[in-house]
């Protein structure tokens, strides 16, 4: 076996899966943008929700394609001479068979539908609606761990790297001569990660981040207790009641990631061994929290100190995040009256009582896309797979808050105080 193309396990080396990934990237984008499901604005924007919709498409075409079972990725060949090559659950890289496992089970329900469902399909994965009056309600299931495995790539700083010029490259296909637009995807800015591991872990770094690295200290904390990110009496410090509405919504997301690490151990331990996706994890869940417990019915947030943060008093360009963690919260309060009902139906009638849905969804905040391969097909799933769109929805606002200047600039610093994990 070829050294370029396998690792001494005789797996795909994760470069060569990279590079036959964005290379059906770009052909699925220019395939999106034949059939209208995506346009040149689209294209060109920096909307953060292009970062998931793009490989969500590309791993739908890609089970259009598929002709083995179980199913496997035909991968394409870089020279005419090469052997082919089917990605399959036995030689794909490590890090990547939960993605491939989950992608896997969804391509028997996307092959047997009809070429109008399918279709219907991938107008769902790009957030339009469906044409059809009545469409299946499989596809908005399919749809959502689709767009939940592409949130996984979209935090692979390989990823965000080459990501603009998959986009130029569609935007450029089929372009008349000296008409042109150019993608303003720019990857979030990239930190220089020293990682000293704890004297405790074994395990060695993941070989490629999952987001942009900080520079990170991980010392031991002398006294064996966690320490916590900005506290009330800390972000006092940094808030005033003039502060930017920015910074108290920080400062609250912030200072609630010292709940989600309190109460979610195995997170502790993920942040020894892959820092970027433990941050990330932990600012979805800190995102729910907050949206659970500090949104008001107007929609104002209770900040740190008490501070409270109208809409009204929100700049126009901050609205819409705002808007969305109100409306996180009140999804998930319906979520658990209508778990309750559930709840309480099933035990008069002897049935099974399943996990709560917001269970299900910080164990997917927590664990990323693919953690529960092994649980499905156990019932345990709504048809429309509403707990995965729902994970979905907090992690895209966790992308957009993220990406802001503001949640950039303390980056480093919130990371220098979660690495104090023994």
């Amino acid at each position: 076996m070829s050294n370029g193309v396998y690792d001494g396990e005789g797996r795909l080396r994760e470069e060569y899966v990279q590079d036959c990934f964005h290379s059906y990237l770009k052909s699925s984008l220019a395939q999106a943008k034949a059939e209208k499901l995506l346009d040149v604005p689209m294209l060109s924007s920096a909307e953060s929700d292009l970062m998931v919709t793009g490989p969500a498409l590309c791993l739908y075409f890609a089970a259009l394609r598929c002709t083995t079972s179980p199913p496997s990725v035909p991968l394409p060949r870089k020279e005419k001479r090469a052997p082919h090559i089917d990605l399959s659950e036995s030689n794909c890289p490590r890090p990547f068979i939960s993605f491939l496992q989950l992608w896997a089970l969804a391509v028997p329900d996307i092959q047997s539908l009809e070429p109008e469902a399918q279709h219907d399909l991938a107008r769902i994965i790009c957030g339009l609606g469906p044409l059809s009056r009545s469409p299946n309600p499989w596809l908005y299931r399919v749809a959502a761990d689709l767009r939940s495995v592409a949130i996984e790539i979209s935090l692979r700083r390989s990823f965000q790297n080459r990501y603009a010029g998959d986009l130029q490259a569609a935007i450029d296909t089929g372009a008349a001569t000296g008409i042109s637009a150019k993608a303003s995807f720019v990857p979030p800015p990239e930190y220089t990660l020293t990682p000293t591991e704890t004297p405790h872990s074994t395990k060695s770094p993941p070989t490629e981040p999952l987001h942009p690295r900080p520079r990170i200290n991980t010392t031991q904390n002398g006294n064996n207790h966690l320490r916590v990110p900005e506290t009330p009496a800390s972000a006092s410090k940094l808030l005033s009641p003039t502060s930017p509405a920015i910074e108290l919504i920080r400062e609250t997301l912030y200072a609630a990631l010292a709940d989600v690490l309190s109460i979610t151990p195995s997170l502790r331990a993920v942040l020894r061994t892959d820092p970027p996706r433990a941050y990330f994890g932990a600012v979805a869940l800190a995102i729910l929290s907050v949206a659970c417990s500090a949104v008001t019915p107007d929609g104002a947030v209770r900040g740190v100190m008490g501070q409270p943060l109208t809409l009204e008093a929100c700049p126009a360009a901050l609205r819409p995040l705002m808007m969305e963690l109100a409306a996180i919260g009140r999804a998930a309060g319906e979520i658990e009256e209508q778990d309750t009902e559930e709840a309480m139906r099933r035990a008069a009638a002897g049935e099974d009582v399943p996990a709560p849905r917001l269970e299900r969804v910080r164990a997917m905040l927590e664990r990323g896309a693919g953690h529960d391969v092994a649980e499905r097909g156990g019932g345990c799933q709504s048809v429309e797979g509403r707990a995965v769109a729902f994970a979905n929805r907090v992690n895209a606002l966790a992308l957009n808050m993220t990406r802001l200047p503001a949640f950039r600039e303390r980056q480093e610093e919130v990371f220098k105080v979660l690495s104090g994990v023994e």
